[in-house]
């Protein structure tokens, strides 16, 4: 088994992107499964979960054939000690494990495998990409967050109201929160509708880091069963947000975690994640919002589709850098507009 888990993915450079070189990485058949449309992957080691989702593209889109979910807390006391701790590298490891074995299982061909803002933050970040590496066999690839802001537009533009003019895009993660301006979006003769984006910012504040600088609690029960096809799409007027909000702080931790759409590993988390919501909603104040239950990964499976030509025509997506004086326009004294990028 050992053996087994250090053998390497196999992965090699992709081809085909008329624009640019893609990203992602050609998968090696495992199976002598065939179908008639190619599996695709795309995994999301984040601050405080790791998700994969495997899909084949259709005609207007793709459908999800696999998925995996796990909170890790891999970020958990990196906010302290500036260290990704061994106990949540061994859980990110187990889960990484189980993403490769579903990867195998269902013959992906082509896949990209990102790591976000705990990977990046913490010191040890690259001793840990090469453990992975080692011992799971799959090579992660740490995203900056300009292109985190761009899968997560790319993700969730289907949900965005065609007739809207202007939207603001926020994705509250673990570690860092992203919001992104978008303007409408446009078809590109197929597939998923690419989103213009107009401005982005990224926030070193998410979820994990603002809880554990403000306290939290631990708390362990069985639960209803959360329902996505109920959340992920839905509108909320800006009284029905109101509403919840005021509900959820005057929550005990109980209530919390009996709340299936919080739950055990989130009851000490939620709190922040309201904070943040707040604070964007006093920025950009708006009538309503859409709730999405999707992100990063299904921004990764749309570039990697469109990037084979899965739906015809392509166009460059620019992502702009963030306005002057914003958070994210500096990280460790580097400018945000002249950092480093994947080609």
């Amino acid at each position: 088994m050992r053996d087994e888990a250090r053998a390497s993915s196999g992965l090699d450079p992709a081809r085909g992107a008329p624009w640019r070189r893609p990203r992602g990485r050609r998968w090696p058949r495992f199976t002598a499964e065939r179908t008639d449309r190619p599996a695709y992957a795309a995994l999301d080691l984040g601050t405080n979960n790791c998700r994969l989702l495997v899909a084949r593209p259709t005609r207007e889109g793709f459908r999800v054939i696999d998925a995996f979910s796990r909170i890790i807390r891999l970020g958990e006391g990196v906010l302290a000690s500036g260290r990704l701790s061994e106990a949540a590298i061994a859980r990110a490891l187990e889960a990484l494990a189980v993403c490769r074995d579903k990867m195998r299982n269902r013959n992906v061909t082509r896949a990209r495998l990102i790591a976000t803002e705990a990977c990046r933050a913490a010191e040890n970040g690259p001793a840990f990409l090469a453990r992975v590496t080692g011992e799971v066999g799959l090579e992660l690839e740490v995203i900056d967050r300009a292109t985190e802001a761009e899968l997560a537009a790319s993700g969730c533009t289907p949900l965005l109201d065609p007739a809207a003019e202007d939207a603001i895009l926020f994705d509250i993660g673990g570690g860092s929160s992203e919001l992104v301006r978008l303007g409408r979006s446009r078809w590109n003769g197929g597939g998923p509708p690419v989103p213009e984006i107009r401005g982005w910012a990224s926030l070193p504040v998410g979820v994990v880091t603002l809880a554990e600088r403000h306290g939290g609690i631990e708390i362990d029960r069985a639960l209803p069963r959360y329902e996505r096809r109920y959340v992920d799409g839905c509108w909320m007027t800006d009284a029905e947000i109101s509403r919840v909000l005021d509900r959820l702080v005057v929550m005990d931790y109980d209530a919390r975690v009996a709340n299936p759409c919080i739950g055990s590993e989130r009851a000490d988390l939620v709190l922040a994640g309201c904070a943040i919501l707040e604070a964007i909603r006093r920025a950009f104040p708006c009538r309503r919002l859409r709730v999405a239950d999707r992100g990063l990964r299904e921004g990764i499976l749309v570039q990697l589709m469109r990037e084979d030509g899965v739906w015809g025509s392509d166009s460059r997506l620019v992502v702009p850098g963030p306005e002057p004086g914003s958070p994210s326009r500096e990280r460790d004294g580097v400018p945000r507009s002249e950092e480093t990028r994947d080609p």
